[in-house]
């Protein structure tokens, strides 16, 4: 079945603060859906019937489609960041309606994890702008861009989804759109075309996740079939937008290396001469969590024998504190060399912005 808007969201439950319901684009965003029942909730964190409770695994995809909430973002930070970004903006929303197997935003806040669109879009908007004003002019490049800050938006959901639940994300990039020294970043996974109206004048960088399709199919659940994410690559191109590529996650399954190359000659056959000459990507080998690959045997073990390898992984602490599992050192280093050398042959003009 084609991933489409209505197969992502068919809202029937709007979990609500109080708060959210008295702002204007909380108040539109309940307009969208008439016939939904709302529920009152005090925190937008706690929902037991939605978050932190075990028995909803096996309403994974379900709680995704029908359950929205709305809330009121109360920390505004803009932090540092290097890889993606110079900056991680205060996120708009977090949670999915989609359902990848590695997704690390279930581990954080528990199980689900439908999408919650913040409703005060006006003060995150002026805090990301009062940023960008006190940053100046960029003066010295970065890997993340050589003349402009760049702003992840989407650290903890999927724009292109989130799009469809609200104007959240085109105010954003409207904002982007008329400041001439940074611009908007996001990873998506969906193929959201009424973007292409949006007229982004160069200041939003789309970055579409790709991996294998015979990968894909198991772990990438309700996204935009490979083939569509590489097919709009042009589109978006020509639509003004900056278009890189993330290969992400990398699985290291015993076909990989064949895998990758085919992907690779894919996207080289598919990509126009100006898409080619603008083109960047991120390369992001899987990490994984022992927390949430018992979750996930609980409604997806198919995906787990592809995640869960611990004859090739290793304990690792990352940076937020989180204990998760990578692949072993020597394994993985290994593995960037090939895949590094791999980009270099098929796709040469694609510069690595980094890889880890």
């Amino acid at each position: 079945m084609p991933v489409t808007r209505s197969t992502l969201l068919q809202v029937t439950r709007i979990y609500a603060e109080d708060a959210a319901l008295e702002l204007p684009r909380g108040q539109e965003i309940v307009a969208r859906w008439p016939d939904a029942e709302i529920v009152p909730v005090a925190s937008h964190w706690q929902i037991p019937e939605v978050h932190g409770d075990e028995a909803n695994v096996a309403r994974w995809v379900r709680i995704k489609t029908e359950a929205l909430v709305l809330g009121v973002k109360k920390s505004l930070v803009t932090r540092p960041n290097g890889r993606s970004a110079d900056f991680i903006a205060p996120s708009t929303a977090n949670g999915c309606a989609m359902a990848c197997a590695y997704c690390y935003v279930p581990r954080r806040k528990g199980y689900s994890n439908p999408v919650t669109v913040f409703a005060n879009i006006e003060q995150i908007s002026r805090h990301v702008a009062r940023h960008i004003a006190k940053q100046g002019v960029k003066t010295e490049p970065t890997q993340c861009d050589p003349e402009a800050w760049v702003y992840d938006i989407g650290e903890n959901s999927d724009c292109s989804v989130d799009a469809l639940l609200s104007e959240n994300v085109r105010d954003l990039c409207d904002l982007f759109r008329m400041t001439p020294t940074a611009k908007a970043s996001f990873a998506t996974k969906f193929v959201n075309r009424d973007l292409l109206e949006w007229d982004p004048a160069g200041r939003v960088r789309i970055r579409f996740s790709l991996m294998p399709t015979a990968v894909a199919k198991v772990t990438d659940l309700r996204t935009s079939p490979m083939a569509e994410r590489i097919a709009a690559i042009n589109d978006f191109v020509e639509a003004g937008y900056e278009v890189h590529v993330n290969f992400s996650p990398v699985i290291l399954t015993p076909e990989w290396i064949g895998e990758w190359t085919e992907l690779f000659e894919q996207l080289d056959a598919a990509l126009s001469p100006r898409a080619k000459a603008q083109l960047a990507c991120e390369v992001i080998f899987l990490t994984h969590n022992e927390q949430l690959h018992d979750v996930n045997l609980g409604w997806h073990p198919k995906a787990e024998e592809l995640l869960w390898t611990p004859e090739n992984q290793e304990t690792k602490l990352s940076q937020n504190g989180a204990v998760n599992v990578r692949y072993r050192y020597g394994l993985k280093s290994q593995a960037v060399a090939q895949l590094e050398s791999l980009i270099a042959r098929h796709l040469p003009y694609c510069r690595v912005r980094y890889a880890f």
